[in-house]
């Protein structure tokens, strides 16, 4: 094992807390932290959040202390980091997913504060019904199951991207004010021809809420080989194993015990 954990410094909802991070991986971290007994939702996309009165217990458990400093440094070596704005909340860091023409690696992080609209190259929308239902679509060039979405048009705004993709790729016309952030994906290419351009690394993750229940929906754009309403289990069946999934579960926590 190699891991670190620096001094529970850092104030948080009226206590201190120390960061508890992997320099070798994601799944060393989570295994020790399963093992001591962490919360899942202290998990913050690189470190667990760790409260001062657990520090003693996680460093005879073989957690190796050291500076906040040092720690970051750790991390940025390792390619762990995941970097976030205050008052984001980092959900996962996945080294090497083939996706894009390429392969990149993808931070999750939860936001209801959309990204700078400039670095946006795309845009998702998390559709659910008034009953709980979800839009569910079945991308050709992905060959996946997936949410309504796709790549901005010249002079689009994102939230724009994210009202016509829904219309093109399932009928359904929603008004602007019905979508919100509810978070962003960031993508940093690590393969020659990917179709990523680093000054627009993001694709903009909305959700939206329909007062229907389970409108008409079409069969889609030609990008599309099919459309469906499911339910939640349905949706986790459908979508559970794909790599963005910590934010839809972020945003409908119902979808956790699916």
């Amino acid at each position: 094992m190699t891991l670190w954990i620096d001094e529970p410094i850092w104030p948080a909802h009226s206590r201190l807390f120390a960061h508890l991070v992997s320099d070798v991986s994601y799944d060393e971290l989570h295994r020790f932290a399963r093992m001591q007994g962490l919360h899942p939702r202290s998990f913050e996309g690189d470190h667990y959040d760790v409260p001062q009165e657990r520090w003693q217990d996680l460093v005879a458990a073989g957690a190796s202390p050291t500076t906040g400093v040092d720690l970051v440094r750790r991390l940025n070596a390792s390619g762990l980091r995941l970097r976030k704005r205050k008052g984001d909340r980092g959900l996962m860091r996945h080294l090497g997913v083939p996706v894009l023409g390429g392969v990149s690696d993808v931070d999750l992080v939860a936001s209801k504060v959309p990204v700078r609209e400039e670095a946006v190259f795309a845009a998702m929308v998390f559709l659910r019904d008034r009953c709980g239902h979800f839009a569910a679509v079945y991308s050709l060039r992905r060959a996946e199951w997936g949410s309504p979405g796709g790549s901005r048009e010249p002079g689009e705004r994102p939230i724009e991207t994210a009202v016509r993709e829904v219309s093109e790729e399932t009928g359904i016309l929603i008004p602007e004010d019905i979508v919100h952030p509810g978070g962003y994906e960031r993508f940093t290419p690590r393969t020659a021809g990917n179709v990523i351009d680093p000054r627009r690394p993001y694709l903009q993750v909305y959700r939206a809420r329909l007062e229907d229940v389970r409108p008409d929906i079409t069969q889609g754009d030609d990008g599309i080989r099919e459309t469906r309403w499911v339910t939640a289990p349905e949706y986790a069946a459908l979508c559970g194993h794909l790599f963005w999934w910590p934010l839809a579960v972020e945003n409908f926590p119902d979808l956790a015990s699916q």
